[in-house]
């Protein structure tokens, strides 16, 4: 295993490739960084040459002062890779960035894979309870309680909104909860995001590769309204509900979540 770093479009990206064969890139959420793939790691590179890399301003990759676009980034270290297509999978905020790579870069996508994405254009409508702790975790954080504030936010994007913690697998809870800590302590951002222009909300029929969509029942509520958005709008989408499995599935349950994965890909070779 080899970490690297990508000087690209004015920031230094890290990263780590595995594997040989079809590329797959592999795109973390917004609370972690891209070692919550350790899991997915071995077993995809059995198969495909596995990219993952931290997203501008997370885990070891910096974020200057300046404008950027995460699907710009994107292209430009696949192109640093030599990549010319690859399959394309994106958890939480990774799959929003995937969604919009595939809008912005159509002939680059090979397959899109969406775990319980965001999507540019699209507010979800969050349940009281949930709303109520992601503004307590925001105003811990705020005032300085890091510690309360990824506590909070563990419970609802890794315990979900129908477990108690005492419920989820301990050694998975601790890793998660570590990640979370761990970006609540990363410095603030200088950059400035730019958003894809039209929004993925509005796009996604133009979206004609592959798709999975991927969603763990004990996710919150909200995030089933973007999940069916994708199945209903995009035409080669399908959609599967893994159980007992919150938003971060591949850590959670990783050997039926890289079943779930290799199948589709395997699918499409």
């Amino acid at each position: 295993m080899t970490f690297q770093f990508a000087d690209i479009n004015g920031t230094r990206i890290h990263y780590d490739v595995q594997g040989t064969s079809e590329p797959l890139v592999l795109i973390h959420a917004a609370i972690a960084h891209l070692g919550m793939w350790k899991d997915q790691m071995a077993a995809f590179a059995q198969h495909h040459r596995v990219i993952r890399y931290d997203v501008r301003g997370w885990g070891k990759s910096e974020d200057p002062p300046g404008t950027y676009s995460q699907h710009d980034d994107l292209r430009a270290l696949l192109q640093h890779l030599d990549v010319e297509r690859a399959a394309v999978l994106g958890i939480s905020n990774g799959g929003h960035i995937a969604i919009d790579f595939a809008l912005a870069y159509p002939k680059m996508i090979k397959a899109l894979i969406a775990v319980a994405p965001a999507l540019s254009g699209y507010e979800p409508s969050f349940d009281k309870a949930t709303a109520q702790k992601e503004t307590a975790a925001e105003k811990a954080y705020e005032r300085g309680d890091k510690a309360l504030a990824a506590e909070l936010t563990a419970q609802i994007w890794i315990d979900g909104p129908r477990r108690t913690p005492e419920q989820v697998d301990a050694d998975f809870r601790q890793r998660a909860l570590e990640m979370i800590r761990h970006t609540f302590e990363l410095p603030d951002t200088d950059g400035e995001e730019l958003g894809l222009e039209p929004p993925a909300v509005d796009r996604l029929e133009e979206i004609q590769a592959p798709t999975l969509v991927i969603i763990g029942e004990q996710d919150v509520p909200a995030m089933f309204s973007i999940v069916d958005l994708l199945e209903t709008n995009i035409t080669a989408a399908r959609k599967v509900v893994m159980p007992g499995v919150a938003h971060f599935p591949n850590m959670e349950k990783p050997e039926a979540f890289n079943r779930i994965v290799l199948d589709l890909l395997a699918s499409i070779e």
